[in-house]
């Protein structure tokens, strides 16, 4: 008899996801560099993914994994407009410190 392999349960996934989400968290509100700040929303949105994909798993519908990979689409998107800031204001020879960044002046 043959039995199926069963991954891991639900919380590890869970444990994993907040732990990610909480790390990118910890990188938004100490860190002073925008692009340590968008690699910690990367982050951020990578542990909420992993929890959809967790729960869509665990109760076997696809709904979670859609809006899975419409977040990573709009995590795509907003990573393109934060480089494209990081570099328009890299080439103001402004400062790049979030806590003094109010306002692009052209």
């Amino acid at each position: 008899m043959v039995q199926a392999v069963k991954g891991p349960d639900i919380v590890w996934y869970l444990a994993l996801a907040g732990f990610l989400f909480c790390t990118g968290a910890l990188g938004v509100l100490i860190r002073r560099s925008p692009l340590i700040v968008l690699l910690s929303l990367e982050i951020m949105l990578n542990g909420a993914n992993l929890a959809l994909i967790a729960f869509s798993r665990h109760y076997a519908r696809g709904d979670g994994q859609i809006f899975a990979l419409t977040v990573m689409a709009v995590a795509a998107s907003e990573v393109v407009v934060g480089l494209g800031l990081i570099v328009a204001i890299a080439r103001k020879n402004l400062d790049l410190d979030v806590d003094k960044l109010s306002t692009l002046r052209g």
